[in-house]
């Protein structure tokens, strides 16, 4: 059994310690906005916010996230209260395909977290690891521009306050 804290919410999960991470989501706790991408960690398809950093999920096994707070896509905003990054991403046109954008913008949240007034080489340097294949990386960095400058810090969502909580 494992627990970690999971967008606000502790969660307890019995699964095989080496089953990554990303499967425990998208398999075990049903949450789907994270994607599968290369399998390799290569992509930042998978990735998750684990105790503040931008974390590929694909290749991280569940025992390493004992105790730790992780952030999932779902824990950003929802339809109905996004959070200032994702309406800069709406704001700024950024999504194409769609299929990179969970990864993109848990990077982007996790960059702004730690600096909340990035350089362009930083926003590049923090961002590199995310590949698109639509090439939309001008409308990222002008998006990640825009939050920082209309936020104070990244407004994060935490899932229960609308519904009962994650089953594991």
């Amino acid at each position: 059994m494992i627990s970690f804290v999971l967008n606000g919410t502790s969660v307890d999960v019995d699964v095989s310690l080496d089953t990554p991470l990303l499967w425990v989501m998208r398999d075990h706790l049903k949450l789907k906005g994270t994607k599968f991408g290369c399998g390799m960690g290569l992509c930042g398809a998978c990735s998750m916010i684990v105790d503040g950093v931008s974390t590929r999920t694909c290749i991280l096994p569940v025992a390493a996230v004992a105790n730790k707070h992780i952030t999932t896509i779902e824990g950003l905003g929802n339809p109905q209260m996004l959070s200032t990054l994702q309406q800069a991403w709406v704001d700024n046109s950024v999504p194409q395909c769609g299929y990179c954008q969970s990864g993109q913008l848990i990077s982007a949240s996790a960059l702004l977290n730690s600096n909340p007034n990035p350089s362009d080489a930083q926003i590049d340097d923090a961002m590199s690891g995310n590949i698109c294949r639509c090439g939309t990386y001008p409308n990222i960095k002008k998006a990640i521009k825009a939050a920082a400058t209309n936020q104070v810090g990244v407004q994060t969502f935490n899932p229960s306050e609308l519904t009962s909580g994650v089953v594991a």
